[in-house]
């Protein structure tokens, strides 16, 4: 009759000491190649913002017959000068007298003029439009200053004018901050 060898459940000390030096030796081995992968690199790499908040537009009505837009640009953004386009449903804009950019010599497009932080415009309209609803809208391209170039985008804001002798109106942003319960 043969019997089966019973186990007690333990293994012999030398064996259990033998995986444990094994287990360090592996988890050390792992640590030092994730600090080097292209996972950890990826997660170390700053991300971009979508283009509505790198470049935030809104606008507002000053008076019947002007209208201010405005960019709030990210640290770390620039607006391209050459590439702002404003326009103005119904009706017309005058000239508007964007301000100086700081030159750049840019990788992409060469000697520019830039803005940055923040950039606010007068447009003016060609005719009065007192108390009327207009949409404005705001062609712009930027860039950020770690060699990624947005493509142009194109945002709008309705805003209705203030009445003759009315006060301004309060900025209306193209792409409002959701709200978060957490905030």
């Amino acid at each position: 009759m043969a019997f089966n060898a019973i186990s007690t459940g333990s293994a012999p000390k030398r064996a259990i000491d033998g995986a444990l030096s094994l287990l360090r030796f592996a988890l050390g081995a792992l640590c030092v190649a994730g600090a080097s992968s292209p996972l950890s690199a990826a997660a170390a790499e700053p991300t971009l913002l979508p283009n509505e908040r790198a470049f935030a537009f809104s606008a507002r009505g000053v008076d019947e017959r002007t209208v201010e837009a405005r960019f709030v640009i990210a640290d770390g953004y620039y607006l391209y000068r050459d590439r702002l386009k404003f326009a103005i449903e119904p009706g017309t804009l005058g000239a508007a007298s964007l301000p100086p950019g700081k030159v750049k010599e840019d990788q992409f497009f060469g000697k520019v003029e830039t803005y940055r932080n923040q950039l606010i415009v007068k447009l003016p309209l060609d005719a009065a439009a007192p108390g009327r609803s207009v949409t404005v809208s705001a062609e712009s391209q930027g860039c950020a200053d770690l060699g990624v170039c947005y493509p142009p985008q194109v945002q709008k804001v309705t805003l209705s004018l203030p009445s003759a002798g009315g006060r301004p109106g309060m900025p209306v942003e193209a792409a409002p901050q959701k709200k978060s319960w957490l905030n």
